[in-house]
């Protein structure tokens, strides 16, 4: 699969170690520079297909909620999930491991689900013109942190 935006880092770490790390909704704010974190709903208490979860997110002062849907709950093979906010699409975000023999290659992901109108309210309400550049360093952040946690 292709995807829109994609960064990629060996990790020190085996796959399973990443995936635990990336699946664990709560610790994610640790990494992230804007995703803040999130809990599972809707009787999800853990990463499998179709489980809901609940995302916090701030950039500056602003802070807003997603709903995720998990797509992809392979462990040490790839967490991904499709996220919207006020009932719209945004995106598909996930992570995908594969051992090597210095530890794991992760790929984080991400595809933009918005339409061009969508794209360009939430760019204006956020800040933030460019989502793809904005979300490639913050995807290189995230992945350095990863790399620093394990």
């Amino acid at each position: 699969m292709s995807h829109q935006i994609e960064v990629t880092r060996t990790i020190a770490a085996t796959p399973e170690q990443v995936y635990a790390l990336v699946s664990d909704l709560p610790r994610m704010g640790e990494w992230s520079p804007e995703n803040t974190g999130g809990k599972w709903i809707k009787g999800a208490t853990g990463a499998a297909v179709g489980a809901k979860f609940q995302g916090t997110n701030a950039l500056g002062k602003k802070k807003w909620k997603t709903i995720s849907t998990v797509t992809a709950a392979t462990p040490g093979k790839q967490f991904a999930f499709d996220v919207t906010a006020a009932g719209m699409k945004v995106a598909g975000w996930g992570f995908s491991m594969t051992a090597t023999d210095a530890g794991t290659t992760v790929t984080h992901f991400w595809d933009d689900h918005r339409n061009s109108i969508i794209a360009k309210l939430t760019g204006l309400a956020l800040g933030v013109k460019d989502r793809a550049s904005h979300n490639r360093a913050n995807m290189e952040t995230t992945l350095e942190g990863l790399a620093a946690a394990v």
